[in-house]
């Protein structure tokens, strides 16, 4: 029965990262989370750049980031070049500013491609936990550790949160989906 928790636990996991993924998803407003994988080297570490700095939202389209030292603004604006975001900040010595532009439907096509993806990704990790499951299930069968009756209710009981976890995952993606389509 405890693997069957830890099951849950691992697919709640799953939807948690889901969930990360789409912050890390530019879509054309500015959100903060865009910025959450970005490192900055902070006297030689590798620093997450929430830790250097305020990051603001002062317009839709726009973020401020006012780093706490700003010996680091120069380093900001490199670590920002070489992320995947493909915006190219502008600072005035004081701040760094990330301007947004407007997507194209071409780059929202694309995003929401990506979108069903990361879905896709989410779910077969989820299909793969069930799989754990069901072999964890028959082998405490086979070692008589659970009868034929326990195996079968704890099956079907593990198909059925392994479906509403997809369903969970489906509804996250059509939502993300549905931002990124919308102008």
């Amino acid at each position: 029965m405890q693997d069957i928790d830890q099951s849950k636990i691992r697919m709640e996991k799953a939807i948690v990262n889901l969930d990360e993924e789409f912050n890390t998803i530019r879509v054309g407003r500015a959100n903060p989370h865009v910025l959450d994988r970005i490192t900055v080297n902070y006297y030689g570490t590798p620093t997450p750049l929430q830790q250097v700095g305020n990051i603001s939202v002062p317009e839709p389209r726009m973020l401020l980031i006012q780093p706490w030292d700003a010996s680091l603004i120069k380093e900001i604006e490199k670590a920002l070049n070489a992320s995947e975001l493909g915006i190219h900040p502008t600072s005035d010595g004081k701040v760094v500013r990330l301007v947004f532009p407007e997507l194209t439907e071409e780059k929202r096509k694309e995003t929401s491609k990506e979108v069903k993806k990361k879905g896709e990704a989410a779910k077969v990790a989820i299909r793969n936990i069930r799989r754990d499951m069901m072999d964890a299930l028959k082998k405490q069968k086979k070692e008589s550790e659970i009868t034929e009756d326990d195996q079968k209710n704890l099956e079907e009981k593990l198909q059925k949160m392994t479906d509403e976890f997809i369903k969970k995952v489906d509804q996250r993606v059509e939502a993300k989906t549905k931002e990124v389509m919308s102008v």
